[in-house]
């Protein structure tokens, strides 16, 4: 309790002095009285900035914008490397000595705010309305609802959304399926088989094959000791049973035209020519284009039959945050910089230079974003999409799980059940 005090006091202190140079106005009637100053003197505002290698030249320009827009303050912003999948990590081996502000996968923000790692930006609003001259209200309005969600944690926000394409959804060959094929995991199979080709999912991991259970309305949530919650052996809301979402992937994974792809492969699997139909993101397009031709399309996943009825494939959700160190001595400054970078205009320009999906609204909703096809096949797929938070002992028992129905080891609704127990009990273990 007095770690926590005497944080919440350190980060108190921190917004004071960060803001310091904010505090007052130049008498200069051309200057925009919104913008934070520097108060006469040659003090200098020091922050780090992580983002991914490829981004480095995107982050250049956008701190540069970012230094044009606060002309009259004397800024040294230092952009470092660091990928949003390894962030959590590197920034949780030593908060004190991470970036300032550094870019991360939405999956990660529970285990950041647990460590205390992240500031609140709620904490921090009163800068945005005083300086950008937006609330955090605006900002929240400005993006999507889903990657809102992401960001927030026990109804306080901390990130900012910067990118929406870390999904999945269907790419196909034109020439070999029909649009009607594709609306079935049925039809789409058939397609391929009487064309002597497969369709490729992956099956062994819980990223990928929980979107059967999300879809017949199953969960999953991180619970407050790092363990996972998971309702996949029971009936959901929707009155389906998890044995009946499994015998429905069972058939699609023995089905001949079926081609399992393991973790992190799909690219070569789809670069195999195996393929002309699978189930992937966005940054399988290039590789897609080549395997397919440039003709190929995309779409929300298929439905697939559970029961006797067609069920909706749900997905993952993923997004990319930008946050704020909590130990960050410019916390304000730091602040308006995450806003900066991830904002309308920031998203349009990442997406001109990078194709990255936005989480803007207006960005999405450019014609430019609607003819990525990729990103059109995402934006089908969104409204079936789950925001998956799940704790470190999720990933190995959900891989187990889904390597044993693609090599059909499940004999009967017995072995089913027991299988999902097992898979239930395996991934409540807390977090070490």
């Amino acid at each position: 309790m007095k770690l926590r005090k005497v944080l919440a006091l350190a980060l108190a202190g921190v917004m004071t002095l960060s803001l310091a140079a904010c505090s007052k106005k130049t008498s200069d009637s051309s200057q925009n009285s919104s913008t934070p100053a520097n108060n006469g003197d040659s003090s200098t505002v020091s922050l780090r900035i992580w983002g991914a290698e490829e981004d480095q030249d995107l982050l250049k320009s956008l701190v540069d914008k970012f230094k044009a827009t606060y002309s009259d303050v004397t800024f040294d912003i230092e952009i470092g490397v660091e990928s949003e999948a390894t962030a959590k990590d590197t920034v949780l081996t030593d908060p004190e000595a991470a970036a300032d502000v550094f870019a991360f996968a939405s999956d990660q923000i529970n285990e950041l705010v647990s460590a205390k790692a992240l500031a609140n930006i709620d904490a921090l609003k009163d800068v945005f309305t005083q300086y950008a001259k937006k609330s955090l209200d605006d900002i929240k309005a400005a993006n999507g609802q889903g990657s809102v969600d992401a960001s927030t944690v026990d109804g306080s926000m901390y990130a900012f959304p910067m990118a929406g394409d870390n999904g999945y959804f269907l790419f196909y060959d034109p020439t070999v399926f029909t649009d009607e094929d594709v609306q079935t995991w049925d039809g789409l199979l058939a397609a391929a088989e009487a064309a002597g080709t497969k369709v490729s999912m992956v099956f062994n991991s819980g990223w990928w094959n929980a979107s059967f259970f999300y879809g017949a309305g199953f969960k999953t949530a991180l619970n407050a000791d790092g363990s996972t919650y998971m309702d996949f052996n029971g009936t959901s809301e929707d009155g389906i049973t998890g044995v009946s979402v499994v015998k429905a992937m069972m058939a699609i994974a023995s089905h001949p035209a079926f081609l399992a792809s393991d973790d992190g492969q799909i690219d070569a699997t789809i670069a195999s020519g195996q393929v002309k139909a699978a189930v992937s993101g966005t940054w399988s397009t290039d590789g897609v284009a080549t395997a397919f031709g440039e003709g190929y399309k995309a779409c929300k996943l298929p439905t697939f039959t559970c029961d006797g009825k067609q069920v909706q494939q749900g997905s993952v959700a993923g997004f990319k945050l930008v946050g704020v160190n909590a130990y960050s001595k410019q916390a304000g400054w730091a602040a308006l910089l995450a806003e900066f970078i991830t904002n309308e205009e920031s998203q349009a320009e990442r997406f001109a230079k990078r194709q990255i999906g936005p989480t803007n609204k207006v960005v999405a909703a450019s014609e430019a974003v609607a003819a990525n096809k990729a990103l059109a096949g995402l934006s089908q797929q969104a409204a079936y999409g789950f925001v998956q938070n799940v704790g470190g002992k999720f990933w190995d028992p959900t891989k187990t799980f889904g390597q044993m129905i693609v090599e059909g080891t499940l004999k009967d609704d017995a072995a089913i059940q027991s299988a999902l127990d097992t898979l239930v009990k395996d991934v409540a273990v807390p977090a070490e």
